[in-house]
C-alpha cells in the first residue's frame, strides 16, 4: 500500500490544480445574461366594443348645404357605439339602414339633418348619443345625356359641369344633330322646368355657358 500512495497523492494534487484553473477561468470569463422559458407573444391590447372610440373617415368636400343622394356612401360614427357604427350606402328609396333604428331617410338631407335625425331616434336607446355624419363617396351627381350624341346615357360628375361638359361626356353630336335646338330638362319640385339652349351660341361666346345640376337631363334633338 506504501507504493501507491505517492501516485494517489500526485492525481489529487493534479485535480486540485485543474479545479481551481477552472474556477479562475470562470471568474474571467462575463457572466451570461440572464434566459427565461420562452413565453407566447403578448396579444395586442384590445379596447372593450364600449369603449372604442367611434371610426372616422375623411369623406369628400361638400358644403354645408349639400343635399345627399341616392347612391351616395355615408359613414356614421356613433361615439362608444361600433355596433350602430357603420359605412352604408343610399338606397334607390332614398333610405338608410341602421342597426337599432332600422330605416331612417337620408335622400334629400343635409348631413346635419340626418345627423338631427338619427340622433332623436338613438335617444330611445342611450341618454345623450354623440354621432357624426361624413359623406365618404359622392354618387347621387348625375346627369344624363340623351339624343342625337354618340354615346347617350347617365354620367357621374364629380364637379360643377356645363352643357359643353355634357356634350363632350357623350363623346359629341352625330352628324344631324341640331346643336341649336339642344334642352336641359330640370326636376323643380312637382315640375319639369324646360331650359332651351343653343349649343352653337355658347360656343362662339354669344350665350352663357349653362351650369347643369345633378339630375338634369340634356335632351339633344
Amino acid at each position: 500500500m506504501i507504493l501507491y500512495k505517492p501516485i494517489v497523492a500526485s492525481v489529487v494534487v493534479t485535480l486540485m490544480i485543474v479545479g481551481l484553473a477552472a474556477a479562475q477561468d470562470a471568474t474571467k470569463r462575463p457572466p451570461a445574461p440572464a434566459t427565461s422559458a420562452p413565453t407566447a407573444a403578448a396579444p395586442a391590447a384590445s379596447v372593450p366594443a364600449a369603449a372604442a372610440p367611434a371610426p372616422t373617415a375623411a369623406g369628400v368636400a361638400v358644403g354645408p348645404e349639400y343635399k345627399i343622394g341616392i347612391d351616395d356612401v355615408l359613414d356614421i360614427a356613433v361615439w362608444n357605439n361600433t355596433t350602430v357604427s357603420r359605412t352604408v350606402p343610399v338606397r334607390p328609396d332614398g333610405k338608410i339602414t341602421l342597426p337599432l333604428i332600422n330605416e331612417v331617410q337620408a335622400a334629400g338631407l343635409t348631413p346635419t339633418q340626418l345627423r338631427a335625425s338619427i340622433m332623436a331616434k338613438l335617444v330611445e336607446y342611450m341618454p345623450t348619443p354623440e354621432l357624426s355624419v361624413i359623406v365618404r363617396e359622392v354618387h347621387s351627381n348625375k346627369i344624363s345625356v340623351l339624343g342625337e350624341v354618340r354615346k347617350a346615357g347617365r354620367y357621374e360628375i364629380t364637379q360643377r359641369a356645363t352643357v359643353l361638359d355634357a356634350v363632350a361626356l357623350a363623346g359629341g353630336f352625330n352628324d344631324w344633330a341640331r346643336r341649336s335646338k339642344l334642352v336641359i330638362m330640370r326636376q323643380e319640385g312637382n315640375g319639369v322646368k324646360r331650359i332651351p339652349v343653343n349649343y352653337n351660341r355658347i360656343v362662339a361666346e354669344e350665350d352663357e355657358n349653362v351650369i347643369l345640376q345633378p339630375g338634369d337631363i340634356v335632351v339633344v334633338p
